[in-house]
């Protein structure tokens, strides 16, 4: 397998558009609570977070469209009902967090004087200049913000691992499922399919032109990504294990500032008081390179279904970063909350359609994605229900009795079981019909 320049370049920047704040500050605590038992739920938290990614960004590389061919087979409708139901989530969820973060994490606790307002205005201000210079995107992350991220991790895991001792189990045992469900909130999943069209369309601009060539530039870098992701997550989870003898998390605090507590602590421990500010500046790149993916991918859609209008393309990005700063003036912690649900529908959807699109065709017919989703849909509207609604409900109490029904159910996985019969029974058809 062959790397050169350019494909370290573009998969540096595929890492950096998915390297955000619940990517820093989940895995640590993961593995605090964990203790012992981490590796378990680094397992989980890697499938959700790094190889189903990996397969959303193997699956553009195989389609090299934008996200509209990631569903086209269900319906031309519902493809398009879906992307802009995406490109809405991530511009109203996961863009607002990275600003939202960014200042819990990084100004408030530096610079007392700046609001929250005027800290948002700043940050969105320099996406949409990141965005406005779109011909250059993957080249500024992939050069210059991307290696700088890579070196204050690798310190901050590298010096904190060697330095720590003997891990003390906590009282409550996690369990795999756990790890999965913490890689959902990282929203990498959705970030492949947003992120890889980005990818399509700055090989496009560069002068890529042969289908081959840039199967190949985007499969590895996808690999070099992935790989990024792997070794940044299993060391973060193993340090946060390893400083639970050290550290004593607040626990009066809410469950996000408890994380930025602890990977503050980290930093603190493994680097003394440089530490504070190399953690600063490695969590508001992380967060604004996130931000600038999230709102080029969605700029760069809405052009595209307005005959690649640059005027469009501007607005989309105006708008975007303009949702960022009034939605940011949430906490961190209420963004998550109001995206659960539409998490725990959109991502089982989003998983599907990825591995739809990575198996062979003649194993994916349309057929076969019209009815795994339709079952996918089907099964994942009791984990929704159970967000929007009390359990104390008469929708909350049905779908808390359909989840203890289903298999994997209470692990919020109820909709998989259903999802990979309804695979092998619409092929079972697929291969009969054919036969006759």
């Amino acid at each position: 397998m062959r790397f050169n320049k350019e494909t370290f370049i573009t998969g540096f920047a595929l890492f950096s558009m998915f390297f955000g704040a619940g990517n820093l500050l989940l895995p640590p605590m993961l593995g605090y609570n964990a203790g012992q038992d981490w590796y378990i739920v680094a397992i989980g938290f890697i499938i959700t977070a790094v190889v189903i990614p990996l397969l959303g960004i193997l699956a553009h590389a195989r389609l090299q469209g934008t996200m509209y061919d990631f569903a086209k087979k269900v319906s031309p409708i519902f493809s398009i009902v879906y992307c802009i139901i995406v490109y809405v989530i991530s511009v109203a969820i996961p863009s607002p967090r990275t600003a939202a973060a960014t200042y819990e994490t990084v100004i408030q606790p530096n610079f007392s004087g700046i609001s929250s307002l005027g800290s948002s205005i700043v940050y969105f201000g320099l996406v949409f200049l990141f965005v406005y210079n779109r011909s250059k995107v993957l080249s500024l992350l992939g050069k210059y913000l991307t290696p700088l991220i890579v070196c204050i991790l690798l310190l901050v895991i590298g010096v904190g691992l060697f330095s720590t001792e003997e891990i003390i189990n906590p009282t409550e045992k996690l369990t795999f499922f756990k790890g999965l469900i913490e890689g959902y909130q990282t929203f990498d999943a959705i970030g492949a399919v947003v992120v890889g069209g980005v990818v399509i369309i700055s090989l496009n601009m560069r002068g890529h032109s042969t289908y081959d060539a840039k199967k190949y530039l985007i499969s590895r870098s996808g690999f070099i990504a992935g790989f990024g992701l792997l070794i940044m997550y299993t060391g973060m989870i193993a340090a946060g294990a390893y400083f639970r003898s050290e550290i004593a998390v607040d626990e009066a605090l809410s469950s996000d500032l408890q994380r930025a507590q602890l990977l503050n602590t980290i930093s603190l421990s493994a680097l003394g008081t440089v530490g504070s500010t190399f953690l600063s500046v490695l969590i508001g790149l992380a967060c604004f390179t996130t931000a600038v993916g999230i709102i080029t991918g969605t700029a760069d859609y809405f052009k595209g279904l307005f005959n690649n209008s640059q005027k469009i393309y501007l607005i989309t990005a105006m708008i975007g970063c303009c949702a960022g700063v009034a939605i940011g003036q949430l906490n961190f912690s209420t963004i998550i909350h109001i995206g659960l649900p539409i998490i725990f529908m959109i991502y089982p959807i989003t998983i599907a359609l990825i591995f739809l699109n990575v198996i062979p065709e003649k194993f994916a017919t349309p057929f076969v994605f019209k009815i795994v989703v339709i079952t996918t849909i089907l099964f994942s509207i009791p984990d929704c229900i159970r967000f929007i609604t009390s359990e104390t409900t008469a929708f909350g109490n049905w779908a808390s009795d359909i989840r203890m029904l289903l298999p994997l159910g209470n692990e919020h996985f109820g909709w998989v079981l259903p999802s990979l019969i309804a695979y092998v029974l619409a092929n079972i058809f697929v291969f009969l019909k054919t036969k006759k």
